[in-house]
């Protein structure tokens, strides 16, 4: 099954998976290969893979062991999944090492100034994906796409093709077709295309410190050790690597978003003083769906089993994590610099939502911005995809209203709109 635009798609094999000659190979081949999690092993890949050896601060090491115990935890993980976080691993550090090393040869690097930014802010699942995409189209704003997310630095030696495309892009189209290939429909749920704008957690993550790990794999040890991580020093790595990425590549005003901020806003407000945010608000019932059911589709070729309770459990008390730490620290930000986004509002008005928000960054809304906002709304309709169709109940043997009612101090405290399931 394939998801097409307009189409009502569902997965009917969520549970048991029915597997195609290409993914069963894949799956066989991978299953041959040595997985080992090895430090030493990781670090020289990475030193021989860009030909720098200057990690910079070694503090991170403890937290690569953190990871690499927390992925050894977990028992159900296939050899698939066990690849996917070996090869992120090997290229996190090389990144780390390519950043290190240009900014140890231009240290001017440091002083450069990252005005004012836009920080998109909410559940995943609740709409910033599309918010960061369609901001990102005013060619004012800095944003990063998805292929510089995974390698913000080039190699040595990288150049632009004969066609003037950056090899880094040409490595992301490669990987994001046979992604593709293995799950299909995870383009009718998170279109993750190397172009689309991707989140700057990403190179939080050559620091090893931020929550992606659990995307990947069922690791409640990292969720503890990182929860337990002071993130102003990690999030002023990730401005660190924000400079050095606005040096290959200006402007230097960004739009930005990631989830994991809404349980980090005192690290984020301290690295960003001066930005506009936008906090996305969903009922927490169809994020948890929409989430759970990307989750164990991806699982079907990452995991020995796809144990749907197990995940949507995880996953209930992830959002109520997130949740609550937002209701806590909502009213840190700035008043007059912060819009919350209602996601009922932002579907019936996208570019009327995104015309509120640059009125609290004090970013005229020109006749060219316009263009570009509604240029992206022309070029990427809902459902371009395909709309997948969801059964929490089904799919999960959970009470939408049951899990609806754990969140009760969240709709107390904005406005969220119950969404049919």
């Amino acid at each position: 099954m394939s998801a097409r635009r307009g189409r009502a798609v569902r997965i009917d094999d969520l549970r048991s998976p029915h597997l195609d000659a290409g993914q069963q190979s894949a799956l066989a081949y991978v299953a041959t290969l040595d997985l080992t999690f090895d430090e030493e092993r990781l670090l020289a890949r990475a030193r021989a893979r860009t030909g720098c050896d200057d990690f910079g601060s070694l503090d991170f090491l403890p937290r690569l062991r953190a990871m690499i115990d927390a992925v050894e935890s977990d028992t159900g993980l296939g050899p698939l999944g066990r690849l996917a976080i070996l090869q992120r691993s090997e290229r996190l550090l090389a990144g780390r090492l390519l950043v290190e090393d240009m900014v140890r040869r231009r240290p001017e690097i440091l002083e450069i100034q990252l005005v004012a930014p836009i920080v998109v802010i909410g559940l995943p699942r609740s709409g910033t994906t599309h918010l960061v995409n369609l901001i990102a189209s005013d060619t004012r704003l800095r944003s990063l796409p998805y292929w510089e997310s995974l390698e913000p630095v080039p190699r040595p030696g990288d150049g632009s093709t004969r066609d003037g495309i950056d090899p880094r892009f040409m490595r992301c189209r490669r990987d994001y077709d046979a992604q593709m290939r293995m799950v299909p429909l995870l383009s009718a749920m998170h279109h993750q295309e190397p172009t689309a704008i991707e989140e700057e957690i990403e190179l939080e993550d050559l620091d090893f410190a931020s929550y992606t790990l659990e995307w990947l794999a069922r690791v409640p040890q990292w969720r503890d050790f990182y929860l337990g991580l002071d993130q102003r020093v990690h999030y002023a790595y990730m401005k660190k690597v924000l400079q050095v990425v606005t040096f290959l590549r200006g402007p230097t005003r960004w739009v930005l978003k990631s989830p994991q901020h809404l349980e980090q806003i005192p690290a984020l407000l301290a690295t960003f003083p001066d930005a506009t945010f936008a906090i996305t608000h969903r009922d927490p019932v169809s994020v948890i769906q929409s989430a759970a059911t990307m989750l164990a589709y991806g699982d079907r070729m990452r995991r020995a089993a796809i144990e749907p309770e197990a995940l949507s459990e995880y996953w209930i008390d992830r959002v109520d994590r997130l949740l609550r730490a937002c209701v806590r620290d909502r009213d840190l930000l700035p008043a007059d610099r912060t819009v919350d986004v209602l996601f009922h509002e932002f579907m019936r008005d996208d570019v009327g939502m995104v015309e509120r928000i640059y009125g609290r960054a004090r970013l005229p809304l020109t006749e060219d911005a316009r263009r570009g906002l509604d240029g992206f709304m022309s070029e990427h309709p809902r459902g371009k995809h395909g709309a997948l169709t969801y059964d929490l109940r089904g799919d999960f043997g959970l009470d939408p209203e049951v899990v609806r009612a754990r969140f009760d101090y969240y709709f107390e405290r904005f406005p969220i709109e119950v969404e049919p399931t």
